[in-house]
């Protein structure tokens, strides 16, 4: 996926006003297709997580998040993901490497796939309903959380969740290609049952989405690292990233206490090369400091015979999503409201 633009993210600007006729033509094609009925409605209630910007918001740790609370009210979740970035077109479930049987890797698979089936069960599945209909079929699953997908009708959706990035927003507040914007914001807002913000929100952005839904539907978290490798403060490092806002990852880092020698930012879902590989090892060796990256862009080395050595000797730093209190009884009384409707229909 190419880099996005700098300025979808600044208000104005000349490139953007220019693609506004095509974003507008972009906007009417997203709102007819989201205004369709659902082509098909599970017997299970169908938790979506998604965000209303191309780019990372931090769905996948948003999704996560909500499928541990599941698993702690005691349900049995299935995570259904369309696997971009993967050749598997699916219905497929993803077989996590366990000890020494290798499983499937992020070129056939996708890397966001890899990362959810080490929490839950997780089928891949361009059509969605056939997806949903595999995890019905398993007859061993109480609620489907659909990772991405808010734009997709095909699929009913009991509760709908959109990812906000607090710094961020929604950018210039334009749809593709002239903004980030998926459709327009208007027709999404409509679709949506709650928002999460990942980080403090701007007061405006704030106030535009308690307006549309209401101060109790509003969500509030932020990501926090994993326990995991230690790195001493004060250490140096090289830290490089290809998710949809490298900045995060870097300021993760940097909260960690280490000093950044050289950051590098890779696209969004960046398939590395071998000369990557070669080109991080030769900074990580002229700053004499290991490299650290993301969980995601971790798994999209491992199972590449070109990237063994690259894989082998980064440090790997993960995030999870931590709500506040009031907003984690509130996703709860959410969720519980969702698989009851189900239930009873």
């Amino acid at each position: 996926m190419p880099a996005e633009p700098f300025w979808w993210y600044r208000p104005g600007g000349a490139v953007s006003a220019l693609l506004e006729p095509a974003a507008l033509i972009y906007g009417l094609i997203s709102s007819r297709r989201m205004a369709r009925a659902a082509e098909y409605t599970s017997t299970l209630p169908v938790i979506c997580v998604g965000n209303f910007t191309a780019g990372g918001a931090g769905k996948t740790p948003a999704s996560a998040m909500i499928v541990r609370r599941l698993i702690e009210m005691g349900l049995r979740p299935a995570i259904l993901t369309r696997g971009y970035g993967g050749r598997e077109r699916g219905p497929h479930w993803v077989r996590a490497a366990t000890g020494d049987v290798s499983g499937d890797t992020a070129e056939t698979v996708g890397d966001e796939p890899l990362l959810h089936a080490a929490i839950a069960p997780t089928i891949v599945a361009r059509d969605r309903v056939t997806g949903a209909r595999c995890i019905e079929a398993a007859d061993r699953f109480d609620v489907i959380i659909m990772d991405d997908g808010l734009q997709n009708p095909a699929l009913g959706k009991s509760l709908s969740i959109a990812v906000v990035d607090g710094r961020r927003g929604v950018g210039n507040g334009r749809v593709i290609p002239a903004g980030p914007l998926r459709a327009p914001l208007s027709r999404q807002i409509g679709q949506v049952d709650a928002v999460l913000f990942n980080g403090a929100p701007d007061a405006g952005v704030k106030a535009l989405f308690e307006r549309q839904l209401g101060e109790s539907r509003i969500l509030y978290g932020k990501l926090v690292p994993k326990p995991g490798p230690t790195l001493a403060p004060g250490e140096k490092v090289v830290a490089f990233a290809g998710i949809g806002h490298p900045e995060r990852f870097f300021d993760t880092v940097r909260n960690l206490g280490c000093q950044i020698a050289e950051a590098v930012a890779f696209p969004d879902h960046h398939a590395f090369s071998s000369e990557d590989a070669r080109r991080l090892v030769s900074l990580a060796a002229r700053h004499g400091a290991p490299l650290v990256t993301t969980e995601k862009d971790h798994v999209r080395m491992v199972g590449n015979s070109a990237l063994e050595g690259l894989a082998a000797g980064v440090v790997p730093i993960g995030v999870e999503m931590q709500l506040e209190e009031v907003s984690a009884a509130s996703l709860i009384e959410l969720v519980r409201a969702a698989v009851a409707r189900r239930s009873c229909q």
